[in-house]
């Protein structure tokens, strides 16, 4: 992303809502609180962040949201409802995505659906090839326990596993996977766990011997799990 010397606009996030209207699928704010259509379809950028069942005052009062952070010309918020179904298409697809893709740029689309509903699909934009998911079953979907596995994932990934641990976006594969087990072993120290404890675990959970064999999403649950333990 290029800066622009000079004066200029303020130096901030544009916020993008995503709303069902007669001839586009989202809209932003001008500073009198106007909306100013956006007639494409596509954004294309890298993901630095998600927030879910994040708490906002409206003019309907406290409702649930869903911010995707993501960075193209400037960075951008694209903000739904928790319960839309664009928020769980792109919680869907987010959950299909690897570390690796999501460290690449990719393209959100808006299409309208019957009503009030818009659909979100993900797209490579190298590839032009959508992020395919299936809404069989998704009525029985735990949404809240999606959410967290996926922002956990995706802050992981731009930010940090926590205040002590950093991790660029531009972290490899291998360096993300060696960060994730130097974290299990901070939570294990905490927990006195014995390595014959944390092996006996790892096979009743995942059917594996070491956390070396694990995927990076199932360290992630294997931190989630050791976090909520209580301390020794």
């Amino acid at each position: 992303m290029q800066v622009k010397l000079g004066f200029g606009a303020i130096p901030k996030p544009q916020y993008v809502f995503v709303s069902r209207e007669s001839d586009y699928c989202w809209y932003m704010l001008s500073e009198d609180r106007k909306q100013i259509p956006i007639y494409d379809k596509a954004l294309t950028g890298v993901i630095t962040g998600i927030e879910v069942e994040k708490k906002v005052e409206t003019s309907f009062g406290l409702t649930l949201k869903t911010d995707l952070y993501i960075l193209a010309d400037k960075p951008y918020i694209i903000r739904s409802g928790n319960e839309s179904y664009f928020s769980k298409g792109l919680l869907l697809s987010l959950d299909i995505l690897t570390c690796e893709q999501l460290r690449q740029p990719l393209t959100i689309t808006v299409s309208p659906g019957d009503r009030t509903i818009v659909f979100c699909t993900i797209y490579d934009p190298v590839t032009y090839r959508s992020i395919g998911v299936s809404w069989d079953g998704h009525k029985e979907v735990n949404w809240q326990a999606l959410g967290q596995k996926v922002s956990q994932k995706i802050n992981l990934n731009a930010y940090a596993i926590d205040d002590r641990v950093k991790i660029p976006a531009s972290v490899t594969t291998a360096e993300l996977h060696e960060t994730l087990i130097a974290q299990t072993d901070t939570y294990l120290a905490q927990l006195n766990w014995t390595q014959e404890v944390g092996r006996q675990f790892l096979h009743q959970r995942y059917g594996k011997r070491s956390r070396t064999q694990l995927t990076d999403a199932e360290l992630l649950d294997f931190i989630d799990y050791l976090k909520l333990q209580p301390r020794v």
